[in-house]
């Protein structure tokens, strides 16, 4: 079977465009990798393709959860797995659309159902990687679980990481866990296409996104919210966009402070996503959408 497409990249990217485009040359259906194009009313603050554009293409993965409500990359295998199969069986396409790294990562490399954890487990193994070099972290990894390590590159650092922060987590190696059915991962193979623009060219454009969203009625969304009782959910969505604006109506900074903190904290998302998309083995990177289209491999 060929491998399914995910286009991936930074918010503002163009990464919905390019798939829009595709949709006129190829009979695709989209599955979103958006973590926040999951959460239900949160529309205008987090970019979801609008009803036209959800006509002209079915979308797939979004509104499926309430504001604050969990959502897991283990679950995220399962759902993005069962659209697959659906487009499949109406002799379509499916390409995956998303800037989500995590859910991304999990369909290609398999996640572990377990809880997000203690960050710090994780920043600690990333210092002490930075400290004493991929080998011996390897190593290490060799001693605890030899048959994920045999599996893994000394240099792929992030899976390296992953690993032994699955061991400190739970006491249990990867490899336990897969064979007790915790493993999941999906039965698809994917190919990587990930849209990345000049850095100052994707900051301009997040900056006028956040005016077009604020223009677009970002504020009156948020305070229909706020009335129907959803504050507290809101915030425990935490998504950029929502929370700096809470900040402005609840008095603790101005409505352009608000604006242009938003701008910040996108830009600064942008950038840890493009980090990650780095580190992602097998993953191409293209500065335009027609680039990116020259390489495009399509069923």
């Amino acid at each position: 079977m060929h491998p399914i497409t995910i286009i991936c990249g930074p918010t503002a990217s163009g990464k919905t465009s390019l798939a829009l485009d595709l949709a006129t040359e190829y009979p695709i259906e989209i599955v979103s990798a958006d973590s926040r194009q999951l959460v239900r009313h949160l529309d205008i603050g987090t970019a979801k393709p609008t009803p036209e554009e959800r006509a002209r293409v079915p979308f797939h993965l979004i509104d499926l959860i309430e504001p604050g409500e969990r959502y897991s990359a283990f679950r995220f295998i399962s759902d993005a797995s069962q659209s697959i199969d659906q487009i499949l069986s109406r002799g379509r396409v499916p390409v995956i659309v998303g800037g989500t790294g995590l859910y991304l990562r999990a369909l290609t490399d398999g996640v572990v159902e377990i809880e997000q954890g203690d960050m710090a487990i994780r920043e600690q193994l990333e210092r002490e990687l930075v400290e004493t070099g991929p080998e011996v972290m390897h190593n290490r990894l060799r001693q605890i679980d030899p048959l994920e390590a045999a599996k893994i590159h000394a240099h792929n650092r992030v899976r390296v990481i992953r690993a032994l922060e699955i061991f400190y987590l739970t006491g249990k190696t990867k490899s336990e866990m897969a064979a007790t059915g915790s493993y999941r991962k999906s039965d698809f193979e994917y190919e990587y296409y990930c849209l990345a623009p000049p850095r100052q060219e994707l900051y301009d454009t997040i900056n006028r996104r956040v005016g077009r969203m604020i223009e677009d009625g970002l504020v009156p969304e948020l305070r229909s919210l706020v009335e129907r009782g959803y504050l507290d959910k809101i915030r425990r969505a935490n998504i950029i966009g929502y929370n700096e604006l809470i900040q402005w109506q609840e008095g603790r900074r101005s409505f352009d402070d608000a604006v242009a903190a938003i701008k910040q904290n996108t830009r600064r998302y942008a950038k840890r996503q493009m980090t990650w998309f780095r580190g992602q083995t097998g993953c191409s990177f293209y500065e335009t959408a027609a680039a990116l289209r020259q390489k495009l491999r399509m069923p």
